[in-house]
């Protein structure tokens, strides 16, 4: 049987594919309310040197933001001309 998130329940794993230091340190899924979630979390220090997790949460059936379409290149008045 496959596994079955439960509500208001998640689990994050060591991200092994971290690149820069803008790259979160854990990713996983969380269901909260019945909705699937990624959540993102980046390993901290107080300045106390106590550790802390700073986490993000992503709704799944989100969009990704829309990136503005490149600006066509200008025409000169040649262009216009069919042949």
């Amino acid at each position: 049987m496959a596994y079955e998130q439960k509500d208001n329940s998640g689990s994050i794993f060591a991200n092994d594919k971290k690149e820069t230091a803008n790259h979160p340190d854990g990713k996983g899924t969380a269901m909260i309310d019945g909705v699937e979630y990624w959540v993102s979390s980046w390993n901290k220090m107080t300045q106390e040197g106590k550790p802390w997790r700073s986490m993000s949460f992503t709704r799944k059936d989100a969009k990704p933001a829309a990136r503005p379409a490149a600006k066509p290149a200008p025409m000169d008045d040649d262009s216009l001309i069919p042949f």
